[in-house]
């Protein structure tokens, strides 16, 4: 299964590492080898970093923290989990003799980076536009940047082409 990166900031798509939180719950970080592979594909890391199952504990813990912060249900154990993730050492960003930028890291930089994300994104005027998709079951947050503020789902591609396709089937279901 692909990581999908929609959510508009990697605090979110971090925890849209759950698809549909209510049922049917999948956890996209089910091994150390998955977390590892998340970070380079997020763009955090250049190169995976080593993970073992205490750093996927720790990582699925702020993880959580984040998502119930950014759905309004966080408490000060949630936020002072965040703090102290953001409090360390971020990647390190360099350029190489190539010109291309290298991320540097180990896995509790990527941690930090995310949860620098995570503070900046909440405790900024762009918290008011964290939305949760409305398909169902789909429980991912976004960041809603359109111009009126009016995005219904997290991505047009999938959640919103079912959204629209079963509401067109429904409008033109035979009447029984």
């Amino acid at each position: 299964m692909g990581f999908t990166f929609v959510s508009g900031d990697p605090a979110l798509d971090f925890a849209g590492t759950v698809r549909h939180r209510r049922d049917d719950r999948t956890d996209q970080l089910a091994t150390p080898a998955d977390l590892a592979r998340w970070t380079v594909e997020a763009g955090l890391l250049t190169t995976a970093p080593p993970a073992d199952a205490a750093g996927l504990d720790t990582a699925v813990a702020l993880r959580e923290a984040i998502y119930r912060l950014a759905a309004g249900a966080g408490g000060r154990h949630d936020r002072d989990l965040v703090n102290r993730h953001a409090a360390a050492a971020p990647v390190t960003v360099g350029l190489t003799a190539d010109g291309t930028v290298e991320r540097t890291g180990d896995l509790p930089a990527a941690l930090a980076t995310l949860a620098r994300s995570a503070v900046e994104l909440l405790g900024g005027p762009d918290a008011r536009d964290v939305k949760e998709c409305e398909a169902d079951p789909c429980t991912r947050l976004y960041l809603d940047t359109s111009r009126r503020r009016t995005r219904r789902w997290c991505d047009m591609r999938e959640c919103g082409n079912r959204a629209k396709a079963a509401a067109f089937r429904a409008r033109h279901r035979p009447d029984p």
